[in-house]
């Protein structure tokens, strides 16, 4: 079950299948892209994803499943990589809370989220030894490049898993915050963001994807930068900041 409340150009998405710890069906993932095109219809300007209970989400719910008759291959290609796809493409920044497990599927939301707050406790890995399947949902990616090659089969084989607190030592995500603090810690991020300059933050994210997906080095990178930055001088909110800025005055954004 997913929930959406819009509240001051935030969204916020809730994973609410607690006693299942946020495990995810196929008709949860259909709700969860449901709920994120209805954020960007209605136009908000930040969105924060979180778990309701003790855990985020616990990946891919597996209850009852004969593995003779799933196709894991389309269940991930077609039902989970379109939602996170969708997700990463999110028309404004992103936020996502994070306590408990953040295992399989639930850790490939965390990857599609733009900013990743967790909790001290939260707990990462690969949980897939005892199953004999694979890591999916752009995990492989996400430990390798973050944790090397040697760490990240490590986790895989061993099926250990590390604490949010560890987490963010290497890399993975944004901060770590004591878990009573987390949620509110990312709805005033949440809030603040979409007070801000929107479309210099998608500038932003369009310039650090091209960094991690195409490979672009230094020089091409200050290369797209320099051009990006010329796009924006035509936007209200360029405008808008430079004029506070000489004005002495907090700048109000619009989004554009």
């Amino acid at each position: 079950m997913i929930d959406l409340h819009i509240e001051d150009n935030v969204a916020e998405v809730v994973l609410n299948n607690p006693k299942a710890m946020n495990s995810l069906t196929e008709s949860d993932l259909q709700e969860l892209s449901d709920a994120y095109t209805e954020a960007a219809d209605r136009g908000v300007r930040a969105l924060l994803l979180r778990g309701e209970g003790r855990g985020f989400s616990a990946g891919r719910n597996i209850k009852g499943l004969n593995p003779a008759d799933d196709d894991a291959t389309d269940y991930l290609a077609n039902k989970v990589t379109p939602v996170l796809q969708q997700m990463s493409a999110f028309p404004a920044p992103t936020f996502a809370a994070v306590q408990g497990v953040c295992l399989g599927v639930g850790l490939g939301l965390a990857i599609a989220t733009d900013i990743v707050y967790v909790a001290e406790d939260a707990k990462f890995g690969s949980p897939f030894a005892n199953l004999g399947a694979t890591l999916d949902s752009g995990g492989h990616a996400l430990f390798v490049e973050r944790l090397g090659a040697h760490r990240a089969m490590d986790l895989i084989v061993t099926g250990d898993l590390i604490s949010g607190e560890e987490a963010v030592r290497a890399g993975l995500f944004s901060r770590s915050l004591p878990a009573g603090e987390l949620l509110e810690f990312t709805r005033e991020k949440a809030r603040r963001a979409a007070a801000g300059a929107t479309r210099a933050f998608l500038t932003s994210r369009s310039l650090v994807h091209d960094v991690r997906d195409n490979g672009h080095g230094l020089w091409e990178s200050v290369s797209n930068e320099n051009i990006a930055q010329g796009e924006l001088c035509s936007s209200a909110d360029y405008a808008e900041g430079f004029a506070a800025f000489n004005e002495k005055r907090t700048p109000v954004f619009q989004g554009s």
